[in-house]
């Protein structure tokens, strides 16, 4: 199990993953699920992922090589494609054929090779943007309306993200907003968990401001976790007892 969490506002776009995978209580491991293409060029993707390992890495491989484009006919790759929007069909079409090969192989019973992805950046200088792509390799975009995406184990830290978070939030509160998120997750769903990592990137720009790893030695995340957790208690206890 993950959690992934893409937010985009009117100031920028922030992405963050867990670390964890669980193929079982005595196989708890550590995979990066948040990537970056294209620092340093004229681009910047950044690609969050839930799901079969094995699907995952299998479309990072095919994007990497090069997947065949039916419509221009082109090998379409994260340093060539003209748009965040193309390298999301691209990256779609690459998920889609990885889970397709592994589905073909002699697997054991229940064996499930589906695979999610959170794409967000930008290409050429367009404003930056953030998709949800699904296993069968469609996908859909984030608006306005609701300024933020999920995979993986969404339900625990929906309710913060929910209440809190409008497209005019501050890209800093974003940041906030998405670390109570997880803190809420983990603390619901242990196959969840520390090191987070976390990309911040100002709108306009393809430098990211932040790009870290918030691991169990981080100050500021232990002191968010206990100032909600009192906030919470606090709220509560101000709230009158039911009349019946």
């Amino acid at each position: 199990m993950t959690y992934c969490v893409g937010i985009l506002v009117r100031e920028g776009l922030v992405m963050m993953a867990d670390t964890r995978t669980n193929a079982g209580i005595d196989n708890v491991s550590r995979y990066r699920k948040l990537r970056v293409f294209g620092l340093g060029t004229d681009r910047l993707i950044i690609v969050a992922s839930a799901g079969s390992l094995s699907t995952t890495q299998g479309a990072m491989h095919r994007m990497l090589e090069g997947i065949h484009n039916p419509e221009t006919d082109n090998i379409d790759k994260w340093e060539t494609v003209p748009s965040i929007y193309q390298a999301v069909l691209a990256v779609g079409r690459a998920l889609r054929a990885a889970r397709d090969a592994n589905e073909g192989l002699e697997q054991g019973d229940e064996v499930n090779f589906n695979a999610s992805l959170l794409v967000g950046g930008s290409v050429g200088g367009e404003p930056h943007r953030l998709f949800l792509v699904y296993p069968a390799g469609n996908a859909i975009e984030c608006g306005q309306d609701t300024p933020y995406l999920q995979i993986g184990e969404a339900k625990y830290g929906k309710p913060i993200l929910d209440r809190a978070l409008r497209f005019d939030t501050t890209l800093d509160e974003a940041v906030k907003v998405g670390l109570i998120s997880f803190d809420s997750t983990m603390r619901s769903n242990l196959a969840v968990g520390l090191p987070i990592d976390l990309i911040k990137v100002k709108q306009g720009s393809l430098v990211p401001s932040a790009n870290l790893r918030i691991g169990s030695d981080d100050e500021y995340f232990r002191d968010l976790s206990e100032r909600w957790s009192n906030a919470l208690a606090h709220a509560r206890e101000e709230i009158p007892n039911p009349p019946y």
